[in-house]
């Protein structure tokens, strides 16, 4: 029994954290992009289809307003637009911070580290390079306030042939999303055929940690791809119907949506020479006809990965937002900790302890049923030390003896560990969606706990500490998370075997070691289901016992 039990308590606690990566992450391996046959369209009949299908129009001559920066501020976010270009060169979030000090900068999704900006356009198929061409605006100032309505800008570059690249963005008073719309208009007397690539570009994020992904993403055939950045290498090109493509870290991402989705290719290029990563989306062009135009539409989104943001956005945007295998659960457990925080107390600490205590009523039978089986092994505990002292010597009878006890006091050894195998799914979904949800980022919680989704530190020391990451200072709240768990050894009923028992003991400090960097939302959520386990275990062996 006591092998038994071992083995289950292992499973139940160290496995999660240190086999989590290969078993709660979903993140499977996207096969080679399967081979597509396209019937080759003979050059006269592509060109006899494209004068058949488009439309002549007059242009107007381009706009000479020449600028260096122009700068674009909503209610939500502050961007600048290079005249290099026409690419977005810096992006601060108004409504978020780098860090939860006072007078912390905004948060920046795009910066100085990013060289040549996002949302570039260029030609794939072309010695013309629009990454650092200089275009042209209709825009006369130096800055614009996005306040009631959407406003518009344009900017626009010619090539030596007569083609017109327009690259118009329309920004919104009060959302993340940015239409962008690409028109080419030939004003030669020649066909032009040119192919189009957008590129959402940023610095490649740090490989994240074990629970959660950074890098880029890519929604294909309605299935969410996130490609880690030591896997680039190995696969860079992707192709299906994209639905979106982009950017992703722990709390923000940055990314291209087509409003009409399409069979194409995304490619990852990692630039190590400039430190950036370019995840390019190809636009296929069909030939341009002497005075005609071509009109490609797109969504940008650089914000937060607020599920409610997402959903409102639609496109399916929302799936960004992974939590693994238990989604279907995390997703529900995410939006009644908002509603909690919304409609009850605008504390997300005080949501996390009630969400908790809600979690636990609802498996109070089945904690019950499993204490309960532990008080009454614990009761026999002197009966099966006589056992074994008997028959140490034969494994086989002091097996049979323990078999028989069982029997005789009508004990089930494993009704004890079910009715906890039980709650698992539960638990590590409520364990993964705090582990990700934008909403504890730099929410404080009392006293020295000012941001749920940063480890645990009361003061800050100025010298490092084993195990721990800085800053450095006192886990508080992880020091008695630890404690309650060895009440919580202590209170279970002791193994027979001393080797087990000392394993058993240690679990508290090992633990209490792998909690010491975990965010103090995550800590806050164990420790609370700790004490209140601590309280049911002890009401029941007090009746029993």
């Amino acid at each position: 029994m006591e092998h038994i039990r071992l083995v289950v308590a292992i499973v139940l606690s160290i496995s999660i954290f240190l086999v989590w990566d290969l078993v709660f992450v979903d993140r499977q391996p996207v096969p080679p992009p399967a081979p597509i046959t396209e019937r080759v369209e003979p050059e006269t009949e592509r060109r006899d289809r494209i004068e058949n299908n488009t439309i002549a129009r007059t242009f107007e001559p381009l706009p000479e307003t020449t600028f260096e920066t122009i700068s674009i501020e909503t209610d939500l976010y502050q961007a600048h637009i290079s005249e290099i270009g026409a690419s977005i060169t810096r992006f601060d979030l108004k409504e978020y911070r780098e860090h939860s000090d006072p007078g912390a900068p905004r948060k920046a999704l795009i910066d100085e580290g990013n060289r040549l900006g996002s949302a570039l356009v260029d030609f794939t198929n072309s010695d013309e390079s629009l990454s650092r061409a200089v275009f042209s605006t209709d825009f006369t100032e130096s800055s614009l306030r996005v306040t009631d309505a959407p406003e518009t800008i344009s900017f626009f570059w010619q090539s030596d042939n007569g083609l017109i690249l327009e690259k118009r963005y329309t920004f919104y008073p009060d959302k993340y999303n940015i239409d962008l719309t690409l028109l080419l208009r030939n004003t030669s007397d020649e066909i032009i055929d040119r192919n189009l690539e957008i590129s959402i570009t940023n610095p490649p994020p740090a490989d994240a940690r074990t629970f959660t992904f950074a890098g880029p993403f890519i929604f294909k055939d309605q299935s969410l791809n996130e490609i880690r950045i030591k896997d680039i290498a190995d696969q860079d090109t992707y192709r299906g119907e994209i639905g979106w493509t982009g950017i992703e870290d722990q709390y923000f991402l940055t990314a291209l949506i087509p409003k009409t989705s399409i069979n194409t290719s995304v490619l990852l290029d990692l630039d190590r020479r400039n430190n950036l990563l370019h995840v390019r989306y190809q636009q296929p062009v069909e030939l341009l006809r002497p005075g005609h135009v071509q009109e490609y539409d797109y969504f940008l989104f650089f914000g937060p990965k607020k599920l409610s943001i997402l959903a409102d956005f639609g496109y399916d945007l929302n799936e960004v937002v992974n939590f693994g295998f238990f989604s279907f659960l995390s997703k529900p457990a995410l939006w009644l900790l908002n509603m909690i925080h919304d409609n009850i107390i605008a504390n997300y600490g005080v949501a996390i302890i009630m969400i908790t205590l809600l979690i636990k009523a609802v498996f109070w039978p089945l904690g019950n049923k499993s204490y309960k089986s532990m008080a009454e092994m614990r009761r026999l505990q002197p009966l099966m030390v006589d056992i074994r002292n008997k028959y140490k010597d034969d494994k086989r009878k002091m097996n049979e003896e323990v078999m028989n006890l069982y029997k005789t006091y009508k004990i089930n050894p494993l009704s004890g560990c079910l009715p906890m195998i039980v709650q698992i799914p539960v638990f590590i979904a409520f364990y993964r969606m705090l582990y990700e949800a934008i909403e504890l980022r730099h929410a404080s919680f009392i006293f020295w706990m000012q941001d749920l989704s940063a480890p645990d530190r009361l003061f800050n020391f100025n010298f490092s500490i084993p195990f721990m990451a800085e800053p450095t200072g006192i886990p508080i709240l992880t020091i008695i998370m630890g404690a309650t768990m060895f009440l919580q050894q202590k209170l279970a009923p002791p193994p027979g075997d001393p080797m087990q028992a000392r394993i058993m003991m240690m679990l508290p400090l090992v633990f209490t070691i792998i909690f010491i960097n975990f965010p103090a939302g995550l800590v806050l959520y164990w420790l609370v289901n700790n004490v209140v386990s601590v309280a049911q275990q002890y009401n029941i062996n007090r009746k029993m016992i």
